[in-house]
């Protein structure tokens, strides 16, 4: 009772499934990745073991479409059972069994799996698709989340709304280098969790992205003077260690420790340095 789209990246480099159902916590059952192996959504009926099977069929180079067959070939439920899945290349592919509550179906194209049972109509997976197809210039979660939000907007759940979730994953993507998941978000229960679901994306994103090296500023001269000025505003005065020392004090406290480059400064943070701080001028020159 659920529609999902499973995605790859055009580099290959990310795989994410974003999902949402009149359901509690879908999040937590339906999607499943592996960097640099794919990623699979299991729903209707679900059978959980289809997701340590499928990834471990796709990391040894099983196509997407026999991970598919081999899936449902095994299980005797499988005219329960809904299934999305795509893998390093190719195309994506999707099974219905005949037995899931209408309207349900999928549909399928390269490096990615539209589906969803218990909808309004075909309108909804048809906006799932179109929408990834239409969002090529969107960073890659928000594009999943843009098509899950197109395939709410359609008619979704015909049974409503409760539950959203959002799993992408990248080798080495995840915090601090350390994990290969780089969002797993989920609204459990909650009257609009597509809306909020995106919500949480947008500070997650602020939070723990990757600076851009493009926008970085030089912590120097008028920058680092104002810096300085609202880290002292906020309680954190800088001391002999220096105004970076003081910046990377105060940022770990905000859970932005991400962001953080040393000898320059992110204007994401300087931006929410500047909103939480009690108004401090900014010299003339400051960017």
């Amino acid at each position: 009772m659920t529609f999902s789209l499973v995605a790859r990246s055009a580099d290959g480099r990310l795989h994410g499934v974003a999902v949402a159902s009149k359901f509690l916590a879908a999040g937590a059952l339906v999607p499943a990745a592996a960097a640099e192996v794919g990623a699979l959504a299991t729903q209707a009926h679900v059978n959980l073991a289809y997701r340590p099977q499928g990834l471990t069929l796709l990391r040894t180079g099983v196509a997407a479409a026999d991970v598919v067959a081999g899936l449902v070939a095994a299980d005797p439920e499988r005219q329960h059972r809904q299934l999305g899945v795509v893998g390093v290349s190719g195309a994506g592919a999707s099974w219905t069994g005949p037995a899931c509550h209408p309207w349900a179906g999928g549909r399928t194209g390269e490096g990615w799996a539209a589906q969803g049972n218990v909808l309004t109509g075909p309108e909804v997976v048809d906006a799932l698709g179109d929408a990834w197809l239409a969002g090529s210039t969107l960073p890659f979660a928000e594009r999943l989340v843009a098509a899950l939000r197109a395939g709410d907007q359609a008619g979704g759940d015909r049974r409503g709304r409760q539950s959203a979730g959002l799993l992408v994953v990248e080798r080495g993507g995840g915090y601090g280098g350390t994990s290969d998941v780089v969002v797993d978000l989920r609204v459990d229960d909650h009257p609009d969790p597509v809306a909020e679901l995106g919500r949480l994306l947008a500070v997650h994103t602020m939070l723990f992205s990757r600076p851009d090296p493009a926008t970085l500023l030089d912590l120097s001269g008028a920058v680092a003077e104002e810096v300085a000025a609202l880290l002292t505003a906020l309680g954190h005065p800088v001391t002999d260690d220096g105004t970076e020392a003081a910046l990377i004090s105060w940022a770990g406290l905000e859970n932005l420790e991400e962001r953080l480059v040393p000898g320059r400064i992110d204007p994401v943070v300087l931006t929410h340095l500047r909103g939480v701080a009690p108004h401090v001028p900014a010299p003339r020159s400051a960017s």
